[in-house]
């Protein structure tokens, strides 16, 4: 078999006329040398970016610093839900030094919005200063829905004057609006609940249970079509905890627990 097989090879071979000998020598594949074209790149641009959709969170910083001036605006009467109106907005606490909610609220919100923008997050905030007035209650919640939020996130602080009264709480609306109010807006308050308790925060011993509290009067609530949930970070009227919001390393604890925890939900 194999002197017919050779007869045959030199046969062929004298038939075709002179050969050029075989490079036995293993060949680059030239598929994967070719340079790509500005095509190829923008399709593959696209298609990271459709594959990697933008999250978006809404960061909502309670009050604002121009509101005690414009009493006639924000005592205004908005929507709030369940048929009930609000005053627009309110001027918020503060501790009993002077150092106010608003202030408090802006900075760490601005810290959780650079911490989850960092980590590729679409960050949309409901005011970008402390100085002005507003917006209305009604209208946080409207950001929060044309933004089609995946997370909407309000941040407060408490200023109880009730003996003792400490520790942080997490509102959502309850009996829920819908869908978005029942279990993903659960789930949003419970994680932040429990990642600012793991970071070492206490839930609150004057108000809710086990850091959580049902709300039906909360019109930036009750007004969301997207998960949402409001941080009460703590009583500004209890010195220890004053203690921690009037500085900046106290203020980044929260925010690093926020952020962590919106993170987590995310995930």
């Amino acid at each position: 078999m194999t002197f017919l097989l050779l007869a045959g090879s030199l046969l062929l071979a004298a038939c075709s006329g002179p050969t050029t000998p075989v490079d036995s020598r293993p060949q680059p594949d030239v598929t994967s040398t070719q340079p790509r074209t500005h095509t190829d790149v923008t399709r593959t641009q696209a298609a990271a970016t459709q594959a990697k959709k933008a999250v978006v969170v809404v960061l909502d910083a309670g009050h604002n610093g121009g509101n005690a001036s414009q009493p006639a605006e924000i005592n205004r009467q908005v929507p709030a839900g369940r048929g009930q109106t609000k005053p627009c907005n309110t001027t918020g606490t503060s501790t009993n030094a002077g150092y106010t909610e608003h202030e408090f609220t802006f900075d760490v919100t601005r810290r959780v919005g650079q911490a989850l923008a960092a980590k590729g997050f679409k960050v949309v905030y409901t005011r970008t200063d402390d100085n002005g007035v507003g917006p209305c209650v009604d209208k946080r919640a409207q950001i929060g829905n044309d933004a089609n939020a995946d997370a909407v996130v309000s941040i407060h602080a408490d200023g109880s004057n009730s003996a003792g009264a400490q520790g942080f709480h997490v509102a959502y609306s309850s009996p829920p609006l819908n869908a978005a109010q029942r279990e993903p807006s659960m789930k949003l308050a419970k994680t932040l609940r429990d990642t600012l308790r793991t970071n070492g925060f206490h839930t609150a011993n004057y108000i809710g249970s086990d850091g959580l509290a049902p709300r039906d009067d909360l019109a930036g609530l009750n007004l969301s079509t997207r998960p949402a949930a409001l941080v009460e970070c703590g009583n500004m009227r209890d010195a220890s905890e004053a203690a921690v919001m009037t500085s900046a390393e106290g203020r980044q604890r929260y925010a690093a627990a926020i952020a962590a925890a919106i993170e987590a939900y995310l995930a």
